[in-house]
């Protein structure tokens, strides 16, 4: 099954790795708050808001169409409840 913060979780992953940014840079850059991006990571958060997805795609210096422009969004196992 995977929800959306799972897809969500899934982007960050792939988006610092691409990026070869630190979460804590994330953090920096989105104004989250410290630790917020590893509860995500982790699956403790279960629920993401849209202006959280918003942070995080300034945060990677996107917008929030190009954060969402990827296949595991268009995924048919995608559980939205």
């Amino acid at each position: 099954m995977l929800t959306v913060n799972n897809a969500v979780a899934k982007r960050i992953d792939k988006l610092l790795k691409e990026k070869n940014m630190s979460i804590y840079r994330l953090e920096r850059n989105s104004g989250i708050i410290h630790g917020a991006v590893n509860r995500i990571l982790d699956g403790k958060n279960k629920t993401v808001t849209l202006t959280t997805v918003y942070k995080l795609a300034r945060g990677f210096d996107m917008t929030i169409y190009e954060f969402l422009d990827d296949d595991v969004f268009r995924s048919e196992e995608l559980e939205v409840d």
